[in-house]
């Protein structure tokens, strides 16, 4: 608990069972109740190890992209009772003892979304982040401060907290199942007039971090630039995108899926 409210930790996991007890052992449990991980049908020992490390682990039976995981992640965490969801990447890449002050900031009720920024205090650089993934941050952000009028210093980092309100509220089911569900995500955020607040956050790349290859931050980049364009021609009128829609049928805490399992016992399926 934290201020009187439930903090639960979500962990989308994929392929992370060389970085998993590492990230898991720097969680700060004085503050968060309960961590969930959601594998997207790893061939590795993630599972295994979530079990042994005692996490409460989903299992989607075929591989549905991270998008995909996320929408689980929260579906569960809302059906957790959570008041604070935070999205940690389980492959040590972003510092989790970040944590606290995160959803510190964001159960004093100061900030309804808070992201683990990798620009603030220039820690991409000190982290080791490619020069191209850097160059291609910094552009893209830039263009989708202009689009939606925003002043973000990062829109691609994953590491975010959120109230529970922001996860009923967005139509999350509306977006990707791939790369690109995170900033769609904000860009729901920012359309929705939600408040956002930053904090500098280190970061790691290392052999077993997790990252995707050129060609997938190619289709990444054309995601991210194809969702400021249907931001600003909705703000115009000109379209009418369904990710910028209210309709409660899109809601993260209907039911969505069959082929999730939760290891630790039950079925969670439909």
């Amino acid at each position: 608990m934290l201020l009187g409210k439930k903090v639960v930790v979500v962990l989308p996991a994929f392929k992370a069972g060389a970085t998993l007890a590492r990230t898991y052992a720097e969680i700060p449990r004085d503050v968060v109740d309960c961590v969930l991980l959601v594998d997207d049908a790893s061939d590795d020992e993630t599972v295994s190890l979530a079990r042994k490390l005692g996490i409460e682990t989903f299992v989607h039976e075929r591989n549905l992209g991270y998008g995909a995981n996320q929408k689980t992640c929260y579906k569960e965490a809302l059906e957790q009772g959570a008041d604070i969801v935070v999205m940690l990447h389980p492959d040590y890449q972003y510092d989790p003892r970040l944590i606290t002050p995160m959803a510190g900031m964001v159960a004093s009720g100061t900030y309804d979304v808070v992201l683990g920024s990798r620009i603030l205090g220039n820690t991409a650089h000190r982290g080791g982040m490619p020069l191209y993934k850097y160059v291609s941050n910094r552009l893209l952000t830039a263009f989708q401060n202009m689009m939606l009028g925003s002043k973000l210093s990062e829109f691609h980092t994953g590491y975010r907290a959120f109230t529970r309100s922001v996860l009923e509220e967005l139509p999350l089911l509306a977006n990707s199942d791939d790369f690109v569900f995170d900033n769609q995500m904000l860009a729901q955020v920012v359309a929705f007039g939600f408040r956002i607040g930053e904090i500098s956050c280190p970061t790691r790349y290392f052999a077993e971090a997790s990252s995707i290859n050129f060609r997938r931050s190619l289709v990444y980049g054309l995601g991210v630039l194809w969702t400021s364009v249907c931001y600003r021609l909705g703000r115009m009128g000109l379209l009418r995108p369904k990710i910028f829609s209210r309709s409660p049928t899109l809601q993260i805490n209907k039911s969505y899926y069959s082929g999730v399992r939760n290891v630790a016992g039950g079925s969670t399926d439909g």
